[in-house]
């Protein structure tokens, strides 16, 4: 048996040094933790959410800009929360994060690179806070510019990048969509759309955000007619409260304004991810609607066809639009735990 001088040495021992006696948090133990964090030198809404802490972390950027995820999460990723760890962030100039910090403070600060900055801070704050060597990534529309811009500057921090809504090249895009939409109206003799398009003209004669506006007017009618926009997921108890509703509608029309820019100079309207090159070290999964306008699914399939990467996937979602409904979230849940869960254990 152990002596009273040794006993006393080894409690001492103990009692001097936390990490030997300290418990370590348990597999299989939830986590449910919303705070403000400082990310990019302002307070930011982060929420963690799963049942099981050892998971692999799963980092949400949300699209719009704007439309976070956060009010509708439980209903959107319901079932998620069982294999991932959920990190939601309501970016900057988006949800509580605007709410918190006012349009007129940040507006200086709302670049495409600051974002982009902000969301390698939030990864890099989501891998130290849950002991995680890397995050998987996923970015939809919006999102899905800023996430492919995170995996280019910082692979080390991500096993896995998901992209469902994929954007890829904008004015590319908006082309080709004008002259398909148009060509629409015309079989239609839906003249009034015709005379707004033709009166705007194609996206490189757009002058002003109010000729996108009159353009995505007509767009949306003919997307509807190719694949209905799903209801809108309920909004948690949490979040239902009309001045939370009105902010956050204040802070879609800040961001929106501020990435298109006034006269369409802002980074949305010239987002080209081919030109950030062509080679990443990321394994990259890429979900898109087989009727979405906002981001062509055949420039999505090129860009993965070309993409040099230790991994890809392309998948295409029959019938589905931009919006994205329970359909192409229940596709993309199906790849997330089929190929991406296991990288993310490797």
């Amino acid at each position: 048996m152990m002596g009273r001088l040794a006993m006393a040495a080894f409690v001492g021992l103990l009692l001097a040094s936390p990490a030997l006696w300290a418990a370590p948090a348990l597999a299989g133990e939830p986590i449910h933790e919303e705070s403000f964090v400082r990310i990019g030198g302002i307070d930011q809404w982060i929420t963690v959410t799963g049942q099981d802490r050892d998971n692999p972390v799963l980092l949400l950027l949300h699209g719009g800009p704007g439309v976070t995820f956060t009010p509708n999460a439980e209903a959107m990723f319901q079932g998620w929360d069982k294999d991932f760890t959920l990190v939601e962030w309501d970016q900057r100039g988006a949800g509580r994060t605007f709410t918190r910090n006012g349009g007129e403070a940040i507006a200086p600060t709302m670049s495409l690179d600051r974002m982009v900055q902000d969301g390698i801070e939030v990864a890099r704050y989501a891998a130290d806070h849950l002991s995680k060597k890397k995050v998987i990534l996923l970015g939809a529309s919006w999102g899905s510019i800023l996430g492919v811009h995170m995996i280019h500057q910082r692979p080390d921090l991500f096993s896995a990048y998901v992209g469902p809504d994929q954007i890829v090249n904008a004015q590319k895009n908006a082309a080709l969509v004008y002259a398909r939409v148009l060509a629409m109206a015309k079989t239609a003799k839906d003249d009034a759309s015709v005379a707004a398009l033709e009166k705007i003209g194609p996206p490189v004669e757009w002058k002003s955000l109010a000729d996108f506006l009159a353009y995505n007017t007509v767009e949306q009618t003919y997307q509807q007619q190719l694949a209905p926009r799903p209801a809108d997921p309920p909004v948690s108890p949490a979040y239902a409260a009309p001045e939370e509703r009105g902010a956050r509608a204040k802070a879609i029309g800040f961001s929106t304004q501020l990435f298109f820019g006034d006269h369409m100079e802002g980074p949305l309207a010239h987002t080209d991810l081919p030109a950030l090159g062509m080679t990443v070290k990321v394994p990259v999964f890429v979900i898109q609607g087989e009727h979405d306008m906002t981001a062509l699914p055949e420039l999505a399939r090129a860009f993965v066809a070309d993409l040099n990467a230790p991994r890809k996937g392309f998948y295409l979602l029959p019938g589905a639009g931009h919006a994205p409904g329970p359909e192409l979230w229940a596709l993309t849940h199906k790849v997330l735990l089929e190929e991406v869960r296991p990288l993310a254990r490797e």
